[in-house]
């Protein structure tokens, strides 16, 4: 077996599902043991113990005396522990008096795993020690080589690791995430209300949400829809921060805009160093003349349609986006929503979507798509424009985040 296919051999033989670290480097003793060609007696794993400042026998293979289970070898007292930061493999007489006593005259040494920052230096996290009656010079070269695949291994092996922590993580706060987004169809007077929320990987910053702000006031729902500017788990958590600050507020029944005020103060202090949060917040009044009272903190403008005129209207931004200054005020603006008017808020994800050609999607496509289903309920409506924004940026390169809520008066009789 040449240089080269002992190699490709080791690399094979260390991306099996191992338990762990040390099953892994069990394996790899093992091997080089083994090997008829390599005439290695017996192979041993040293691992640091940066507290003592030294390394412990945790594993011996061959045809050797036994060393005591544990033993430690201190590394001011062998000082190829040091070396081996600098050249990875080193091939030395044995100095330590119980290792020579146990037949160990002649050894090849390398470093495995990573390196660990001392202040007398930098030291491996294993060595992988093998006793030679004779210097072999092959066996020094495949050992040097075998240390490199043995750090990308266990590199690897730690890697699958965090990922499986992480995605358990991510899957936890997804479920978290979805618990706390509301039913998607409500109803409230003559108001058919549909929201859904698609985020782009497992959690996302898009966040809506039914307001109901108590027994006292059965006249009135609240809506809220916002977009974290930030991506993956950092958006995630000022979506759950900013979801929890509303509800608390609207359980103290805090006006639209002192409320808005609190929560750009409570986002500027708890996240200096992230991007901002946008935020759209309306309240559907119980009236004739369809009262809804908004504000548009930095976020994408709804479109109010009108069933009598067939014509569509921005709700622009009352103030700016959330977390970028200290002290913000929010003005408050109002719309009527007559018979059959449809209001829609969505975050960027949908009216910014892109194509292959990086082409918008827009407000004057979803402005068409209103007038085409105008007569279709709030959920048909919602899920006409998801279809038509996931068919228009197929193939694109970049994707978001995706939440919208419709809202529909219903028609007159």
């Amino acid at each position: 077996m040449t240089q080269r296919e002992t190699y490709k051999f080791i690399e094979k033989l260390l991306s099996a599902p191992f338990g762990d670290q040390m099953e892994m480097l069990r394996a790899l003793v093992h091997f080089l043991v083994e090997h008829k060609d390599f005439a290695v007696t017996g192979g041993r794993i040293w691992e640091l113990h940066p507290a003592e400042d030294a390394y412990v026998l945790k594993y011996q293979y061959g045809d050797v005396e036994p060393i005591p289970d544990n033993y430690t070898v201190s590394v001011d007292s062998q000082p190829s522990f040091r070396d081996l930061a600098q050249k990875r493999a080193v091939m030395r007489h044995e100095t330590d008096a119980l290792l020579r006593e146990k037949g160990i005259a002649l050894y090849s040494a390398a470093g495995a795993g990573e390196r660990v920052k001392r202040d007398n230096g930098t030291l491996y996290r294993y060595v992988l020690a093998f006793n030679t009656h004779t210097p072999n010079q092959r066996f020094f070269d495949i050992l040097a080589a075998a240390s490199g695949a043995a750090t990308a291994a266990l590199r690897d092996f730690n890697s699958r690791i965090d990922r499986k922590k992480l995605l358990r993580d991510l899957d936890q706060a997804h479920h978290i995430q979805q618990s706390l987004l509301p039913e998607h169809t409500t109803r409230f007077q003559d108001y058919h209300i549909f929201g859904i929320s698609i985020p782009d990987s497992v959690v996302g910053g898009d966040y809506f949400d039914y307001l109901l702000p108590g027994d006292d006031d059965p006249d009135r729902l609240d809506i809220v829809i916002s977009d974290a500017a930030s991506k993956g788990l950092p958006a995630a958590i000022q979506a759950l921060f900013v979801s929890g600050a509303i509800r608390m507020g609207v359980g103290f029944e805090t006006k639209i805009s002192p409320l808005l005020s609190r929560l750009n103060s409570l986002l500027y202090e708890t996240f200096p160093d992230e991007r901002f949060v946008s935020l759209f917040y309306c309240e559907i009044m119980r009236s004739a003349n369809g009262l809804i009272l908004y504000a548009n903190a930095g976020h994408c403008s709804p479109l109010h349609y009108s069933a009598a005129s067939g014509t569509w209207a921005r709700l622009g931004p009352t103030g700016g986006i959330l977390g970028v200054l200290p002290e913000q005020k929010f003005r408050i603006e109002n719309i009527n929503m007559m018979p059959g008017d449809i209001l829609i808020m969505f975050t960027d994800g949908v009216v910014e979507a892109q194509n292959a050609q990086g082409e918008l999607f827009g407000e004057e496509r979803i402005a068409e798509l209103l007038a085409k289903y105008a007569a279709e309920d709030a959920k048909s409506i919602a899920l006409q424009i998801l279809e038509h924004t996931q068919s228009f940026q197929r193939g694109a390169a970049y994707a978001d985040d995706a939440t919208l809520v419709v809202i529909k008066r219903d028609a007159a009789v």
